[in-house]
């Protein structure tokens, strides 16, 4: 029996993105599409509370939800699917998910939803700017998505992969990487309307990078894939030690 493979985003059903990453899913197993039906781009993990939820079926195999990658998620394992997926995969997204960038992705959400719900899931970005070479992204997700049906992954784990926006030709590689440091300086800009009130608008700005061994960052600078396990266990057990020996054990 072949293994079911969710494939969502958060760059919507109809990106070429989530495209490439359905055919190239296609090859490894039985993959279906439900993803947004519109662009939820930097939806963090956000789940549909207060309103219902609506799927659509566009096609075999592809449905649409009015909801966040995270709902999709939920849906396709809890409702839609006709049994549990082996394997989520989410993306090919269009632009990085580096560093700080996993705090705010629905790309990276939508994997940890899965894990979340126990299922091997991995998200996978292309790291530069149009156009965008998903042909270079698609072979990588294949082998990535294969190297998890056949060996899983540890518990509460989930793979953040970012490709180099390169010809297939001119990736060198993979490595294995820590997460890096990114911070924006500028990102929140001042605009007036046409009657002078005044509005932010949140984006752009210059980024700032830590750069440091093994740091994602670094290994798509010098052109290879970076692939970084993210724990879902956010406790910091050092600091654990550290505040009670500051603060003392009963705080």
């Amino acid at each position: 029996m072949q293994p079911v493979i969710l494939v969502t985003n958060d760059d919507g059903v109809h990106s070429p993105g989530l495209i490439a990453l359905f055919k190239a899913m296609r090859e490894i197993g039985d993959a279906y599409v439900i993803a947004p039906d519109r662009e939820r781009s930097a939806v963090s993990h956000a789940l549909t509370l207060h309103r219902p939820l609506k799927v659509e079926e566009l096609r075999e195999h592809v449905y649409s939800v009015n909801g966040t990658p995270t709902d999709c998620v939920a849906l396709a394992v809890h409702k839609i699917l006709s049994r549990r997926p082996d394997l989520v995969a989410s993306g090919i997204n269009r632009g990085a998910n580096l560093g700080d960038d996993v705090t705010y992705s629905g790309t990276v959400s939508a994997a940890m939803e899965g894990t979340i719900l126990g299922v091997p899931s991995f998200a996978i970005s292309l790291v530069g700017d149009r156009p965008f070479h998903f042909e270079s992204a698609a072979p990588v997700a294949a082998r990535i998505g294969s190297y998890i049906l056949e060996k899983s992954l540890p518990y509460d784990t989930l793979l953040n992969v970012n490709v180099p926006n390169l010809p297939r030709e001119a990736i060198l590689g993979m490595k294995i990487t820590k997460q890096g440091k990114r911070v924006y300086d500028n990102a929140i800009q001042e605009i007036r309307s046409p009657w002078g009130d005044k509005h932010y608008w949140i984006g752009g700005g210059q980024s700032y990078w830590e750069h440091g061994e093994n740091m994602d960052i670094q290994a798509v600078l010098d052109g290879y894939v970076s692939v970084t396990p993210i724990h879902l266990d956010l406790t910091n057990y050092e600091a654990i030690d550290y505040l009670r020996r500051t603060w003392g054990p009963d705080l």
